[in-house]
This record gives structure tokens, sequence and C-alpha cells, in this order.
């Protein structure tokens, strides 16, 4: 990350475009019991199979639920809006279905002052997502994708979305992505080495390090920051042979190729209540975490999501790697003390 000089507050508006899949989370308290009978290891993340279909209607019927506008990268674009504090600094990309939980959304990010660009597919509804809270306060997810796994390239064409990515200076996707449209990616990575800006991606769940290999690789040269954690650059290691040391992981994904020669890639290891890997230009770095007593943690989901978003929030205002590690340190622990990926009216971050 290059230093530059502190954005202004007009300088930020439409600085950042996140592209991915807009989820409704569904999330409840449950007993294990429940991630038994479907199946869920805890603190996984995975895509709903025919057997997961009815644990939305169980979750609703059942037990006291919130519906809290989701998605990985919705959560981190959530975030970063909310701690930026600049009307329409932020915008966003994805498919909702023409319903009232895409009204909810859309709603929803315009009273926190995101720019959302959704495409609307009248034939699908609004994808969702199951967060199940369990008694230890980790949380799982079982995402059924939907309208979510619907979204064209052929919508960046459009003259509105067109000019957000022309406006923006600042890309982010979370790996979820990959399964839905690496056309897109692709497209976006594209414009950001022919104008020299700064492409962001996430690794999100070690399935798809597993399973998407093929669409990892592609955008990769692409990726000039690049997030995980600690079981996703296991398994990021485990696919290379590199082993299971996460600094060696880290300097391996950082020297993969690149499409532009202008800058080298970051890479950004976040290991819980354990001290953040980086490594960058050949260096890795580590940065402690403030552990939160036991009894101040509601709920993990949503932890990581919101490192990203913190972390975006100063990068694009030009702020140095340690400020930017900071506020995703500050906003994750800020997440973990309310249900689900939410946070307080006022962000008091300095």
């Amino acid at each position: 990350m290059a230093a530059q000089t502190a954005a202004t507050e007009t300088d930020l508006t439409g600085i950042l475009l996140c592209a991915g899949n807009p989820l409704l989370d569904i999330s409840a308290e449950v007993p294990m019991t429940v991630l038994e009978k479907y199946g869920v290891s805890p603190n996984s993340a995975i895509l709903a199979e025919e057997q997961h279909q009815p644990l939305f209607k169980e979750l609703v019927d059942d037990y006291a639920v919130k519906y809290i506008a989701g998605g990985a990268t919705q959560n981190s674009c959530r975030v970063c809006q909310w701690m930026t504090g600049t009307p329409g600094a932020t915008s966003y990309f994805g498919c909702i279905g023409d319903d009232a939980f895409g009204k909810q959304m859309t709603d929803e990010a315009a009273a926190i002052g995101m720019n959302v660009q959704y495409l609307v597919d009248p034939e699908q509804v609004t994808g969702t997502c199951a967060v199940l809270v369990d008694p230890t306060g980790e949380r799982s997810l079982v995402t059924n994708l939907a309208a979510a796994n619907h979204f064209k390239a052929t919508h960046l064409a459009d003259a509105a979305q067109a000019s957000v990515i022309e406006k923006a200076k600042y890309y982010y996707m979370a790996g979820f992505f990959l399964t839905v449209s690496l056309e897109s990616i692709e497209t976006i990575g594209r414009h950001a080495v022919e104008q020299k800006k700064l492409v962001m991606m996430n690794l999100s769940a070690p399935f798809i390090v597993q399973f998407f290999w093929d669409q990892l690789n592609a955008a990769m040269p692409y990726v000039d920051i690049m997030f995980g954690n600690e079981s996703e650059a296991e398994a990021f290691g485990e696919k290379m042979g590199w082993g299971t040391d996460i600094a060696v992981i880290a300097q391996g994904i950082s020297a993969l190729p690149k499409a532009s020669g202008f800058r080298g890639r970051t890479v950004i290891i976040t290991q819980g209540c354990d001290a953040t890997i980086v490594a960058k230009d050949g260096e890795v770095m580590t940065f402690p975490v403030t552990v939160l007593p036991k009894e101040k943690l509601v709920d993990t989901n949503g932890a990581g999501d919101a490192f990203v978003g913190g972390f975006m929030s100063q990068l694009i205002k030009g702020e140095p790697l340690a400020k930017c590690v900071d506020a995703g340190h500050w906003a994750s622990t800020v997440i973990i003390q309310e249900s689900g990926c939410t946070y307080p009216a006022e962000c008091t971050y300095a």
C-alpha cells in the first residue's frame, strides 16, 4: 500500500466498490443439537444442500430470530460505511429477488448511506443465511444463495453501474463471489490494473480453496490485498504443499504472480484472539490483538467481515498499514459484543 495524502470527505464519495452475495441473515441462538441434526460443524461456513432446507423454517418457527442485512461482502461494506461516516462512500453490487427480504436489505443499506446497485431478479427469491449461534458464542453459517447465485457480469455494463466502477478507487469482493461470477471479478480486476487502482479479496472459507481452486487462481493475479483467517490459510497451505506455518503461507500467497507490476500483494491473516499476521514486500509482521474478556463476548458472527470493513475504512483515507489493522481489530471487537454483524449507532473509533 503506497502512502498517500489523507482523503477529504468529498474525495471519499464513491471511493469503495464492493461486489458479492447479498443475503438476509436469519440469526438465532440454538443448542448444539440443531447443528448435529443438520450435520453442521461448529464455526463453519457451508452452502445449503437439500438436507439443510428445513433448517431455515425451523429457525423461524422455533427460535427468536433476528433478520440482518448480510452476506460477507455486504457486512464488510456496511462496517466500512459506518466507520467512514461519509454518505455514499461505499457502493455495493449483488443480486436480490423482487420480494420483502430484498426490500428490507435495500432500505437498511440506504439508511446507513450505502449506494446499493442491486441487480433485481424477479424470478428468484432473495438469498438467506442461517446463522447458528451455539452456546459457546461461536457461529456456523448455512447459506442458501438463491438470487445471489444469479448475478450477471452484464450488470456491470449498465450505465449506472459502469459509472460506479469508474469512480471507485478501491474494490473488495469476498471469495464467496467466486462461486457466482468469476467474470465480474475479472472485469473489475482488469479495470483496476489498467487504471492502477486497488483490488481486495478474502479467502472466505476453506471450501473456496478446496472446491473453487481454479476460480481462485484465475482471480488471484488481480488481488492486491488478500484477507483470510488461519483455517483458510491452512487450507491454502495444504493445497500448495507449504505446510501449516501461517507466516510461511502468507508469504507464499504474497509472492504469487500478479497482473500488475506497480505494487506487491499484501496478505493479512487473522487468528481470532491471536496476533494478526501480515506479509508484505517479503517481510512478515505481527499485530497483537487485545483480547476481549469472555463475559463480554456475545456472538462471533461477522468478526472477520468487520475486520475487513474496519481495515478498509482507514485504507480509503490513505492511512498507514498499522492504522488499518488497528481499525480492523477495533471493529471486530465491537461486532463480537453485539448479536449478529451489527454495531452501535455511533462509531467512536479515532
